[in-house]
């Protein structure tokens, strides 16, 4: 069993960077690397949706030079993970504000969108400007004709609405969720990683996706009655 919806908060680069005596942009770097490898495990294991945080809102925080180069890093990448999603089948799309992002990288999205809207083997979304709470505010504002999900995937600019999460992995060694897909990670199960997201290679994946397998998911039920008990024994 493969969860239907991985969410993956990618965090660490700058820690990676700090342990090797090198800027902070080279984490970034390294980290832009690593999305490639787990793309392609993403497709060897059959997962259909997969979703990066490769933004926050609350990264605006940081320096203006830091996140220029962030950002030109994200536009770089967009083209080249299109020019691979169009081979290889995958959906590309960008979910998160695009009002306060530059020009450029708005058309990259778009390009990339539309350049791999007929991938059908993974869905891969990555967060930009992303904020859950800010998706939140905004869906629960924009009228009452329809129910909640649909809106929220518009306040994200997602075409369709996002599915739930049903595993959510944080690397780094935090352990939190930081905004991201609170919503949809009603019933996630939670895997907090210390891997630094550098490191974080296909062997992690599928460890994480096999510790998900070995998991017994309720959604608030109770367990499967055990063959060799009387379903009221299991009740007490």
């Amino acid at each position: 069993m493969v969860p239907s919806h991985t969410a993956l908060i990618l965090d660490g680069n700058g820690r990676w960077a700090a342990r090797r005596g090198l800027p902070r942009w080279a984490g970034h770097r390294a980290g832009a690397r690593a999305v490639g490898p787990i793309i392609s495990c993403a497709l060897e294991l059959g997962l259909p949706n997969l979703t990066l945080y490769a933004f926050s809102s609350d990264n605006w925080r940081r320096g203006a030079a830091e996140v220029s180069r962030l950002l030109a890093l994200l536009e770089r990448s967009l083209a080249r993970q299109a020019a691979e999603g169009a081979r290889r089948g995958v959906r590309l799309s960008v979910i998160g504000r695009r009002d306060r992002l530059p020009g450029s990288l708005v058309g990259a999205i778009a390009r990339a969108e539309e350049r791999t809207d007929a991938g059908r083997r993974l869905h891969l979304r990555l967060a930009v400007d992303y904020s859950a709470r800010h998706a939140l505010r905004t869906a629960c504002g924009s009228g009452e004709a329809s129910e909640l999900a649909p809106r929220l995937g518009r306040a994200l600019n997602a075409r369709e609405p996002i599915p739930d999460v049903d595993l959510l992995i944080r690397t780094g060694g935090e352990r939190r969720l930081s905004d991201f897909m609170l919503w949809e990670s009603a019933y996630a199960e939670l895997l907090f990683l210390d891997v630094l997201w550098p490191d974080f290679g296909p062997r992690d994946l599928r460890r994480a996706v096999a510790e998900f397998a070995r998991r017994e998911r309720r959604f608030g039920g109770l367990p499967a009655p055990s063959p060799s008990l009387p379903l009221q024994e299991v009740s007490r």
